[in-house]
């Protein structure tokens, strides 16, 4: 069964109602030691001025996405291989020309063109983009959607029966809660056009509940002589298994299904399914989840790279435009940070089989929404294809910062692993340009 291992994203509606005066008188005398890390960072954030993001999309292309081909071409380069560029909504800035409906929008999100990192093998590469450090023997880093679900509080009021971080088409590296435990990996699901996997009994709904109280006489069989007062002290398992029934009787579960989007909508993000995973992105960040994640796969191109590029990116392309402009239609694109990534990028000269193998020293991410500054193209790469060191250099760990920033969350603050071992959220800088 798929597990259901997601969090509330803790509601503190008490601390939201205090401004940070009262937080400084009430501990004036006894100093801030008191106070939970989550509650140390809205204590620092609470006279921050502005709309925050309460969500984010991250739009995975596995394998590879070419800079070349997307967002950062040189078009009549020797590295161009004949790659052609289209002007985009904002002056001075190319994309590539199988980005025509992404680049009507290039002023609502900036595109970062120097990303740098020192992973240049898939696995290990993704794990860098996707938690902000790369591996370590170990231990196991969260991702970037598990950290926002685990530091920031969730809707005030509201009662989400909803995982709160959701991989759609997960592909071989779905979000990971790392040490912060299996309850904050993403709930995985494919096209949105089939049934949610795990969420319909086997039996009838007699015999699903016999089953349920047999299991209830187990656990209460296997409490009594232990230590903790089950009573008062509920267990993971109870919690997880609560939640997993809410769940498969809950309304919200409709979020997934695309069906009775109207036809010309659903059209816009392209028949695909990772199309319609960029549909149901939307309709299950306005139901209150906290982070989902959508992979497009297919961008490894070894051999052939321009038809591979070509063909990826007309499955991108609508279903990036339609995602920005229904965000912005539903008022959501302010509350909603937008993540496009890739593991790297491709090489600026090509192999002996006309493809592009893999290159981690000057690729491209796209960030959006969220009050960011958008008709931005920071950094640049060698148009020469030379120089492996890009100009204004971004590391991976730069764009974490960036968005756990945005959210409010203090990325100074360490969080201790299962063997007490005090890890920083991040260790990236702002991104000064988009803030």
């Amino acid at each position: 069964m798929n597990p259901l291992p997601f969090s509330s994203c803790g509601s503190i509606d008490h601390l939201h109602a205090w401004s940070r005066r009262r937080f400084l008188q009430g501990s004036a005398l006894a100093g801030l030691g008191w106070l939970t890390p989550l509650s140390r960072q809205l204590v620092r954030s609470a006279e921050a001025t502005g709309r925050r993001p309460k969500s984010v999309i991250v739009l995975w292309m596995e394998g590879g996405m070419s800079q070349l081909e997307s967002f950062d071409p040189h078009p009549g380069s020797t590295i161009a291989y004949g790659a052609k560029a289209i002007s985009t909504a904002t002056k001075g800035i190319q994309f590539g020309a199988g980005l025509p409906l992404t680049a009507e929008l290039a002023n609502d999100f900036s595109v970062i063109r120097s990303v740098t990192s020192k992973e240049g093998d898939h696995s290990r590469a993704t794990y860098n983009v996707k938690t902000g450090y790369r591996p370590f023997p170990n231990l196991v880093h969260p991702s970037i959607g598990s950290i926002i679900c685990h530091s920031v509080p969730g809707p005030d009021g509201a009662v989400l029966d909803l995982p709160s971080l959701i991989s759609i088409l997960p592909g071989g590296f779905p979000a990971r809660g790392g040490y912060l435990g299996a309850r904050y990996d993403a709930f995985q699901t494919g096209d949105p056009v089939q049934p949610i996997p795990d969420v319909r009994p086997l039996a009838t709904a007699d015999r699903q509940q016999q089953r349920l109280d047999s299991l209830a006489v187990l656990e209460q069989t296997f409490s009594k002589g232990r230590l903790a007062d089950l009573e008062n002290e509920r267990t993971l398992h109870r919690t997880s298994l609560e939640r997993a029934q809410r769940l498969m009787s809950s309304e919200q579960l409709t979020a997934f299904d695309v069906s009775g989007v109207p036809k010309a909508e659903r059209e816009s993000f392209g028949d695909s399914p990772f199309g319609r995973g960029c549909l149901a992105a939307i309709r299950l960040i306005e139901a209150g989840v906290r982070c989902v994640e959508v992979t497009l796969r297919g961008w490894d191109t070894h051999i052939d790279n321009a038809e591979g590029q070509a063909t990826q990116l007309a499955l991108l392309d609508p279903a990036l435009s339609a995602l920005i402009r229904g965000l912005k239609a539903r008022d959501l694109y302010d509350d909603t940070l937008l993540l496009v990534a890739t593991e790297f990028g491709r090489t600026p000269k090509q192999n002996v089989a006309e493809g592009r193998d893999h290159w981690p020293h000057g690729f491209s991410v796209l960030l959006g929404g969220g009050g960011l500054r958008g008709g931005l193209a920071v950094g640049a790469t060698d148009p020469g294809g030379e120089k492996q060191e890009p100009d204004r250099a971004v590391r991976v760990e730069d764009v974490h910062a960036t968005i756990l920033r945005r959210l409010g969350i203090d990325t100074s603050e360490e969080l201790l692993t299962p063997i007490g071992r005090p890890i920083k959220v991040s260790e990236g800088r702002v991104i000064q340009e988009l803030v």
